[in-house]
């Protein structure tokens, strides 16, 4: 009898150990696929199955419309462009290099610039430059909109 109660005791203990193993797998898998999707909504892309789409570029050839970014874009930076009047005024000069991302919704965030060492007013101006860009269509990977990386350098010289 005693023997019966010890294997009665044995398999039970082995069905709680097989159903919490089995529930902590569980568990783990979808810690993964949560941990998946939060990286994927923060993943910034620099080379798209299409790139983003400046507007004006829209009906161009898409083999042509690289070229058509960086022309508007360089028309962009040469009608807001403005020397600082204290930068001027001291002779600062240098190059700085702005860059953002083209978000999913085709809005410009997280400009970041980076300039000579007494560059403070360049970086502002390129980053107000760069802030004042119109809404872009977003890039795409797999036919979704995706975050992408832009970097643009600016000369300041007098």
């Amino acid at each position: 009898m005693w023997r019966f109660k010890i294997e009665l005791k044995k398999k039970i203990f082995f069905s709680i150990f097989i159903f919490v193993l089995s529930n902590t797998i569980w568990s783990q898998e979808n810690k993964i696929n949560s941990e998946k999707t939060k990286t994927e909504e923060k993943t910034i892309i620099t080379i798209t199955e299409e790139d983003p789409i400046f507007p004006g570029c829209e009906d161009v050839n898409p083999k042509e419309r690289k070229n058509c970014f960086s022309q508007k874009m360089s028309e962009h930076i040469k009608k807001n462009f403005k020397y600082p009047k204290e930068a001027k005024k001291n002779r600062i000069t240098g190059k700085v290099i702005a860059s953002f991302i083209i978000n999913k919704e085709g809005e410009i965030q997280n400009i970041t610039t980076r300039g000579p060492e007494n560059g403070k007013l360049l970086e502002d101006e390129a980053r107000r430059i760069i802030s004042l860009l119109p809404k872009i269509k977003p890039g795409t990977q797999r036919g979704e909109p995706v975050n992408v990386r832009y970097s643009i350098p600016f000369n300041f010289n007098l």
